[in-house]
């Protein structure tokens, strides 16, 4: 496992991981900046760090969801976390469908002029998105969940093996060795950060953000709105601290935000879930399927961008319209992980089913959706780390490795 555990020595900031990747970030805008082509270049970076956690990913989910139902013997416990935690999920992503609908109707982001927009080339998503979302394609193309499956079939049947615990014994030697690769590649995480945003400066430039700096604006500030308030009561309810939760994630947060995929701080939230005082097991299953059904983020920005292409157009949509927005996006949202712009694709088919919205709107989105990405991506850990923490709650599963961490 990670070792993030306060050690009594004293505090070495050269030493934090969280300080060279804010350095990192740092460093990377000045460059896209100063020297964009050579920022754009440094997107090699960026992928190459994700594609080495990516490794990480699949083995772990199966390793930890594997040894956590082997290790409950009640495989009645396994089917009751399950269903408490997409019921969660639906309950939550509703929530944040719904509050991304009303501030978006009330700022009115949309309203502003068109022809100072760069329009952007919708490219090969937003073309192939007026066929609709290909549910096929989601489940074949998602090998998380596809792993996650399997893990699950696994650890059932290991419960009825007689080498059980043999089995498991040798799986936990292979968990420990994986986690400690995890660790050394963890070091790494300062390059990644440095290059996915330094292309992203480079790429698209800060002055890409001025003409929709009130969309962008507006979506912040839901993001903010829907983790401490919504999240932050659930928190409150179980008398713990969202803030306090955060800053325990710091590390994770910055990852994402310099990299801008929550993938990339999968394999270390799960670790220090663990280390917080969640359930193996609660761990193994919560997690995994959370980032492919409970993404908080993606759901407030699908419903805003909706709005926001809706009163570009001048569309008016009345209350019943709304509601039809959120009962497809209901559905359609759950298939925004795991397929290359899918996001594009989801929202294209939401608004071919309304008819009434133009699929062209896309177009505008595009030249800053890199910049909103990480808006969504750290909004989907927060909400996959904090629904971790409830299920392990109701489950009685969640015993705080430091009482003070996470109180009110």
């Amino acid at each position: 496992m990670l070792d993030t555990t306060t050690a009594k020595t004293p505090f070495n900031i050269f030493k934090n991981l969280t300080f060279w990747v804010f350095i990192a970030i740092v460093c990377a805008i000045i460059l896209g900046t100063v020297n964009a082509p050579l920022a754009v270049k440094m997107e090699v970076l960026g992928k190459r760090f994700i594609d080495l956690i990516k490794l990480f990913i699949n083995p772990i989910i199966f390793l930890t969801i594997v040894l956590g139902i082997s290790g409950m013997g009640n495989l009645k416990k396994v089917g009751r976390i399950g269903v408490k935690s997409l019921v969660y999920f639906e309950i939550v992503t509703t929530f944040a469908l719904a509050i991304g609908i009303v501030v978006a109707y009330v700022l009115q982001p949309g309203k502003i002029d068109k022809t100072q927009v760069q329009l952007q080339n919708p490219s090969k998503f937003t073309k192939a998105a007026s066929k609709g979302f290909d549910w096929v394609q989601f489940f074949q193309s998602n090998i998380t969940l596809q792993v996650l499956l399997v893990a699950i079939v696994v650890g059932i049947l290991l419960n009825y093996s007689r080498h059980r615990r043999r089995v498991v014994e040798k799986l936990s030697v292979v968990s420990n060795y994986v986690f400690l690769g995890l660790k050394y590649v963890m070091y790494l995480a300062p390059l990644g950060a440095f290059g996915g945003m330094a292309y992203a400066i480079g790429k698209f430039g800060l002055h890409t953000l001025l003409p929709l700096a009130k969309l962008m604006g507006t979506i912040y500030l839901t993001m903010a709105l829907f983790v401490f308030v919504v999240l932050g009561s659930i928190m409150r309810y179980f008398k713990l601290s969202i803030f306090k939760f955060l800053v325990y994630i710091k590390e994770e947060l910055l990852l994402v935000l310099g990299t801008s995929s929550s993938e990339s701080a999968l394999p270390s939230i799960m670790s220090k879930l663990e280390q917080l005082g969640c359930s193996k097991s609660v761990v193994g299953l919560v997690v995994p399927t959370g980032y492919s059904f409970n993404l908080d983020g993606t759901s407030i920005y699908l419903s805003m961008a909706v709005i926001f292409i809706a009163q570009l157009y001048n569309v008016q949509l009345n209350a019943w319209e709304m509601l039809s927005i959120i009962g497809i996006l209901m559905v359609t949202s759950k298939g925004a992980a795991g397929v290359t712009g899918s996001g594009f694709i989801v929202l294209a088919s939401t608004l071919a089913t309304l008819h009434k919205i133009p699929i062209e709107g896309l177009a505008f989105l595009l030249g800053v959706d890199k910049f909103m990405s990480e808006a969504r991506a750290i909004t989907n850990i927060i909400g996959n780390g904090v629904a971790t923490i409830v299920i392990a709650n109701v489950e009685k599963e969640f015993e705080p490795t430091d009482k003070q961490l996470l109180g009110v």
